[in-house]
């Protein structure tokens, strides 16, 4: 439970489900536009973007147990024992990998998350428009899991001894929060405009 004293599952389960309910919202507006009188020109784009979203949206939610486990792996190569060179040997190596793993866990949620803002985007002045605040949520629902999705990241990055693996990391989520907040502020900014761009 997330509210218990465990600190898993936490705020990267929590990143990952705020994206799967962003991706809920883009898949419930292009639901609200296929097959509705005045949109039959953009139905081949919604109904490509609402398989797409309903694929992240699912990805989303595995990744919720997903990072609780790269969570777990981390605390458990903690545990590993430590009295000869070879125990410390095999705990240092695992400890990396766990922490390795647990950056993978929520950098694959910040992917998934800037996906589901850019097929929010994607459907800007194409999808139904009573719906458009609800794909500006959506939106800004991902936006909020992919910024929480970097903090984890961002957390455990100073743990990996792997040069290469930190730097190539730490250019990934750079380019992701710099996207991302391009997208959030466009279709924000769209939104509040009801659509006149």
């Amino acid at each position: 439970m997330l509210s218990s004293d465990s600190p898993a599952p936490g705020g990267g389960s929590v990143a990952a489900l705020s994206g799967a309910m962003g991706a809920g919202l883009v898949s419930m507006v292009c639901n609200l536009t296929v097959g509705k009188k005045g949109y039959e020109n953009v139905r081949e784009n919604a109904e490509k973007t609402v398989t797409r979203s309903g694929s992240l949206g699912q990805d989303l939610i595995d990744y919720i147990d997903a990072d609780t486990n790269a969570f777990n792996g981390v605390m458990a190569a903690f545990k590993m024992p430590k009295e000869t060179d070879e125990q410390k040997a095999a705990r240092s190596a695992a400890i990396q990998e766990g922490y390795k793993a647990a950056i993978r866990s929520p950098l694959n949620i910040a992917e998934a998350c800037l996906e589901v803002m850019e097929l929010a985007d994607g459907m800007l002045g194409k999808g139904n428009s009573n719906a458009l605040s609800d794909l500006g949520v959506g939106a800004d629902m991902a936006y909020s899991g992919l910024k929480g999705a970097v903090m984890n990241v961002e957390i455990n990055l100073p743990s990996i001894k792997d040069e290469t693996f930190a730097s190539d990391t730490a250019k990934k989520i750079s380019s992701l929060e710099n996207r991302g907040a391009v997208l959030a502020e466009r279709i924000r900014e769209y939104v509040k405009k009801g659509g006149q761009a």
